[in-house]
């Protein structure tokens, strides 16, 4: 199989078994934070296939070059959530990763409270809001990989 049939053989693998097909993706730029809410027919545009953990086959990732997160800006609900400096503060102050932090960051943006939970995509989703569940991915976040979706079905 071709690099661009796994590409797209996973992201409709995944899409097939994921309990929301909405998203938030985040990214800095330009000491910027920004919050793109969009659906799923964008991942061939925003996500890439990549080399996942020795033995996990390929991952799809959100690594969005600069091309991408325009992309983005254009063909979603994009906006800035908070400055870079304020989430690297945040960031700092918690024991989780970037992408806890920016999921953090989006719950209280609609104003809730956050909690840490380990939900997997296919039971629901990062946070709800305005009566849609939505899937949280800061750049650099890995979707999945080969031997889960191999697992899933």
């Amino acid at each position: 199989m071709t690099n661009t049939a796994l590409f797209k053989s996973m992201i409709d693998r995944y899409n097939k078994v994921a309990y929301t097909h909405d998203y938030i993706f985040g990214f800095a730029e330009n000491g910027n934070i920004y919050a793109c809410i969009t659906k799923s027919d964008v991942m061939p545009y925003v996500l890439k296939l990549d080399r996942a953990s020795r033995g996990q086959g390929m991952s799809l990732r959100f690594k969005p070059t600069t091309a991408q997160k325009e992309f983005l800006k254009i063909n979603s609900e994009c906006f800035i959530i908070c400055s870079e400096k304020y989430f690297n503060e945040m960031h700092a102050s918690m024991k989780y990763n970037k992408g806890e932090t920016f999921e953090r960051i989006c719950t209280e943006y609609f104003g809730q409270k956050w909690e840490k939970d380990s939900l997997p995509f296919t039971e629901g989703p990062d946070l709800t809001a305005n009566g849609i569940g939505y899937q949280v991915k800061y750049q650099a976040a890995t979707f999945c990989n080969e031997k889960s979706l191999n697992h899933l079905g």
